[in-house]
């Protein structure tokens, strides 16, 4: 693996992160937004983005252990790999997050100690009343307990799968096994309250029950996007010679299923909202119509119709080529989704321009550069694995 990621590799990566640099110093100097809003909204945008792939890669990895499958055991290190992003997107996410509180940026409104001030004219009552919830103290505590507890679960994971490589036998296996159930029921929860944290309150007075699966569904079905163009990328170029074209298939699968999974979720949301037309509730979805009315409408097809069109077929999901199409299309897709859900509260103004852009491929260099580094790391493929052999030989 050392030689895919050589010095012309390192070099391609550091020139997309430092088209981000520029991108941001950019956009810093010539964002007119209250506080930099719009700069500081596209640093959450893709700090989030990516950090949900590296977590997703992580639920994923986790799910594999507790249902103890055997085909995805040859793609264990990458999905380890993927995961490994979690600490720099952890870094960025509480460098976002820290910015609020300090006041350098106004995207949580409810961070403003004024609109908890009944003498202010910034007094809102309906934030006020959520202050229980909504304030500071508490939303750290939230934010620092389940972001240590993610990135302690994948050094957990990394560590025991090294260790299993020198080791061998089941123990280790049968370890995971219990972790992995601990872990989903700890992240089946925590993550919908994450999800309620960091992007509803943005939207501070709009809520949604759906909320926190519809954010998951899009963070899971972009974490598998990526690793499965990662493994027809590594694949092509001679690497994980035990990955066949059921393999292959399997990711197609999950690809497939989970656009559908978020497409029903994106539908039930909004249309039981819009039907029910409550003001307080129906107010998201009319300012996102109004004024981002294309790339609402938009990205939803583009997540939905692409993998129904093209990827209901069996053998749709067995071909590179068509995997690698819709694959870069809904991943794109999905960024515009994260897109949607932020800047309309935070920003409340539609541009993607230069900064949106160079800040994307910057943060995409800095994905690919951690997640290759991470896969340099280990051997590609696991040595000890129960099921390993059973996976080699995996035909569907």
């Amino acid at each position: 693996m050392e030689f895919i990621f050589n010095k012309k590799a390192r070099i391609a990566f550091s020139i997309l992160m430092l088209i981000g640099v520029i991108a941001m110093i950019f956009g810093y100097i010539n964002d007119e937004s209250s506080h930099h809003n719009r700069f500081w909204a596209n640093i959450f945008i893709n700090g989030f983005f990516y950090f949900g792939i590296s977590i997703g890669a992580l639920f994923f990895l986790a799910l594999q252990y507790a249902t103890e499958a055997s085909y995805m055991v040859v793609l264990k290190r990458v999905f380890e790999a993927v995961s490994q992003f979690i600490y720099v997107g952890s870094a960025i996410l509480i460098i976002f997050f820290l910015a609020g509180t300090f006041q350098w940026h106004h995207i949580y409104h409810w961070m403003d100690p004024e609109v908890f001030n009944i003498e202010s004219p910034a007094y809102d009552a309906i934030i006020a009343a959520k202050q229980v919830y909504l304030n500071q103290p508490f939303f750290w505590l939230r934010t620092l307990l389940f972001i240590g507890v993610w990135c302690y679960f994948t050094h957990l994971f990394r560590k025991r799968s090294l260790l299993e490589d020198e080791l061998g036998g089941t123990k280790i296996h049968y370890k995971n096994i219990t972790t992995s159930a601990i872990f989903i029921v700890f992240f089946g929860f925590t993550s919908s309250i994450a999800s309620w944290d960091w992007i509803m309150s943005i939207d501070t007075h709009w809520f949604s029950t759906l909320f926190g699966w519809y954010v998951f569904s899009g963070l899971w079905v972009s974490a598998i996007i990526f690793i499965t163009l990662f493994v027809i990328f590594l694949k092509g170029r001679g690497y994980l010679k035990e990955v066949n074209s059921s393999h292959i298939h399997d990711l197609g699968k999950w690809m497939f299923a989970l656009s559908f999974l978020w497409s029903y979720l994106w539908f039930s949301q909004f249309i039981l909202i819009w039907y029910s037309n409550i003001p307080e509730e129906v107010t998201y979805f009319i300012t996102r119509i109004e004024e981002y009315k294309l790339l609402f409408f938009g990205m939803f097809f583009i997540n939905f119709i692409f993998p129904m069109v093209i990827l209901m077929s069996r053998d749709s999901k067995r071909m590179s080529g068509y995997l690698i199409f819709v694959g870069i299309i809904i991943f794109i897709g999905h960024w515009l989704d994260v897109y949607l859900m932020i800047v309309p509260g935070g920003v409340n103004e539609l541009n993607i321009g230069f900064m949106e852009v160079g800040m994307a491929i910057g943060f995409f260099g800095l994905f690919l550069y951690i997640v290759f580094n991470a896969l340099t790391k280990a051997p590609m493929v696991v040595k000890h694995h129960p099921y390993l052999e059973e996976s080699k030989h995996l035909h569907i």
